[in-house]
Parts: C-alpha cells; structure tokens; sequence
C-alpha cells in the first residue's frame, strides 16, 4: 500500500481488520486501539487482537504499532523479525479508543452534555520505524454513524456513502478523556491559555466549522474578551446563533468588549426585545456610545464606524500624542494614527504612527500632519466609503457630523465586512 492510500483512516474501518504474520496468516483482528501516553496522548501505541476482532474472552494480543508493517496490497502483517503478539488480559488503566470514545458524551468544561462520538479518525504518518497513527479528530455526524451502520460492508462502498455527508468533527487536542469518571466521559477541552493565544479570526474559524452544540460550549468557555473579538469575525447569522441560548448580562459583557461600532451592528440584527435586554444590562458609558450608534441607519457612515480612536488637542507635541496612546482603552492594533482636533471638536489634521515614531518629542503635531486629509460625512453610503478606500488606499476614514466635528473613523476591517454584507 502507497504512503498516499494509506494517509488517512479511521477506527470504525480499522476494527475487525485482519493482521498477518510473515507467514501471512492471520494472528487475529484488530479488536481495540491502544492509546500512547507519550506525545500527550495523540499517537496509538498498540493494536489488540482478538480471533473475532471483539474483546470478549481472554485471548487477547498486544501488537506494538510499530511491529506492523503494510503488504504490496495494502495488508497489515508483522514485521519479520518482530516478535510475536503478547497475550494480555483485558486491560483497565490503558484508554482504549473504542471503549473509552466510541458511543460517549462530550462534555464542556461545565459539565453540560454535548454531543455523542460517532467514530475517530486517524492519520498514517512515516516514521523512522515504519509507521506511526495520528489521532486527528473525533466525527461527531452523520458521516461516523454511517460508518458504522454499514460495517462489514466492502470498505469502498461505505466510505463512498459515508463521503455524502458532511463531516462534524472536533480536533483531538480539545478532547480530554476522564479516565477516572465512572463513567468514562469524554471532556470539550477548553485551555484559555491556549485559545487566548489564537488570532481571533482563527477561533473563528473553528467556531464556523463545529456543529452547533459544540460550538456553543466553545464559545462559552471563552472569556468576555477573547469571544468578543471572535464574534467580530463571524458572520452575522453566527453571530445571533452563539447569542441565542446566552443570558443578556453575559452578552452585554462581551457586546461591551466589542468595538463600538461592531457591537451596534450586532445589535441592530437582534430582535428589539433581545437587544434592549442586553442594553439594559451594559455599563452606562458603553451603552451611551453604542445607543448612539444604533440611531443610525446601517448604510450611512454612521452606522459603520467605530468611536474608539486617539485624538488630542490641535496644539499637542509628539509627547503628548505618545502618552495619549498609552492611555488609550481601545484596541491598538487598529490605530493607524492620532487626530488632530481643535477646541471646538473639528477635525485639523492627523499624524500617522510613523511620523510620530521618528519625530522628536518636543515636534508640534502640526508640524508633522499628514499632507492629504481623506474624511467622510455621517451620511455618506457604503459604496461611496468603499470607493475611497479603493481609490487611495486608505488607512483610515475620518468621519465628519454636519457640523465639521470628528465623530468616528472607519478602518479597513469596517470596509471588508462592508464587503461580506454585500453592500
């Protein structure tokens, strides 16, 4: 068998397999799959075999993993100079993959049951002793269940069946076995320290494909800022989705973690009564600003643009914009730059990051502002902020009320999710 044909396997098409000896006769059917407690648990250490492929009796046999070698047409046989299987008794301290995943809730981090194990799905990977089998992810749909339905079966035919279902999967590394539960549960493992140290549209990502019951325990476990940041990079039908069964004040304690003008946006999808809950429930100065927000129609320039930006007055120096971004509460990784603003609140320029990096700083600000001012009234429609951030490659887009005053700015992300809404 090719390295290529062999990539990638599953439990439910490994169990009951014959393993041949050098002779090749069959020493018996792989009846359980033993995990290694090396490599934090994600490699299987050893087969057992039984003459049936269950493990009823007591004649079973322990066969390394690396004794097994793969035959021309793809059987499993024992290397030659391998010695032979060792008869075992049933063991009870090993985690065994059928016994201890197959048929098993998972559970979150709570406690709450989520969703059942359909089967386990494995990769071959070379190694310097021959093969070595990946634990990948546990199937939690259709895709499992069908698997197992149809066994027995030619392995062609059910993997083309199985293969019209989309697959439901959660990755092995957040799966944790409670070897010492009574009843041998299986944990949603949830490390904030790890998630934490993803980017947002990563989690993201991995919100997108769990089913929902998982995805709900996922997002749950989050903590109000990290499921902040995700819930702005899914969309908006995922966003009122990971809401629904939430009470209003954990809402409103992520929504108030949220940039400002994200947060009105998710809220304008929700239906009033739920978004009125949740506004109820916010810190008075977060909900002042996204009320605010809320009173504008989506498409106007209003409606998408956020009010965290760093703006100080007209006649500050280099020093006095460096302390106003180490005072700053919102999210750095926007601010492209720092506004210039004179008594009044109107808007006199701005001064990029860059410039400030390399001015001195006793340098006025207005010494150093940016030639070419680009600014939009409240009013203006998506298609005409897109327009402007196409036609001279924007950083940012300050936005204007009638007055002339500073009101918001709209960032590149504000456009791209423009984009996505199709506007």
């Amino acid at each position: 068998m090719t390295e290529q044909t062999i990539r990638r396997t599953n439990l439910s098409s490994l169990l009951g397999r014959p393993v041949l000896g050098p002779d090749g006769i069959s020493l018996g059917r792989i009846a359980e799959l033993v995990v290694s407690h090396e490599n934090t648990g994600t490699h299987i250490a050893a087969v057992l075999l039984t003459p049936s492929g269950r493990m009823r009796g007591n004649s079973i046999q322990s066969l390394p993993l690396n004794h097994i070698q793969f035959g021309p047409t793809g059987e499993m046989r024992l290397h030659g100079d391998a010695p032979k299987p060792e008869t075992v008794g049933a063991p009870e301290a090993a985690v065994l993959l059928e016994r201890d995943l197959l048929d098993q809730q998972i559970i979150d981090v709570h406690g709450h049951k989520v969703v059942r194990v359909n089967d386990v799905d494995l990769v071959w990977e070379p190694h310097q002793d021959g093969h070595r089998l990946r634990i990948a992810e546990v199937e939690v749909g259709m895709r499992g269940a069908v698997r197992r339905l149809l066994k027995g079966l030619p392995h062609a035919a059910v993997e083309a069946t199985a293969h019209r279902f989309q697959p439901r999967v959660i990755p092995w590394e957040f799966v944790d076995l409670i070897d010492r539960d009574p009843a041998r549960r299986v944990r949603l493992k949830i490390e904030g320290d790890r998630l934490s140290s993803m980017h947002p549209s990563d989690i993201a990502d991995i919100l997108e494909e769990l089913a929902p019951a998982e995805r709900e325990a996922v997002f749950g476990s989050l903590d109000e800022e990290i499921a902040a940041e995700a819930l702005e990079e899914v969309d908006p039908k995922l966003q009122r989705s990971l809401l629904e069964g939430m009470e209003s004040s954990r809402v409103a304690d992520i929504v108030e973690e949220m940039d400002p003008g994200a947060a009105a946006d998710l809220l304008a999808e929700l239906p009033e009564e739920r978004s009125e809950a949740i506004l109820h429930e916010m810190e008075p100065a977060e909900r002042a600003e996204v009320e605010e927000l809320l009173e504008f129609p989506e498409d106007w320039a209003a409606g998408r643009m956020t009010t965290e930006y760093v703006a100080v007055s007209a006649d500050s120096d280099v020093h006095d914009a460096i302390e106003a971004l180490r005072n700053f509460e919102g999210d750095l990784d926007t601010v492209n730059e720092v506004f210039l603003i004179d008594a009044e609140g109107k808007l006199n320029g701005a001064v990029t990051l860059a410039k400030l990096a390399l001015s001195d700083s006793g340098t006025k600000l207005m010494a150093v502002k940016e030639t070419h001012l680009h600014t939009c009234s409240i009013d203006a429609g998506s298609r005409a902020i897109a327009e402007q951030f196409d036609k001279y490659n924007l950083r940012s887009l300050a936005v204007l009320d009638h007055d002339g005053l500073l009101a918001g700015v709209i960032y590149p992300e504000h456009v791209i999710a423009l984009l996505r809404a199709g506007h």
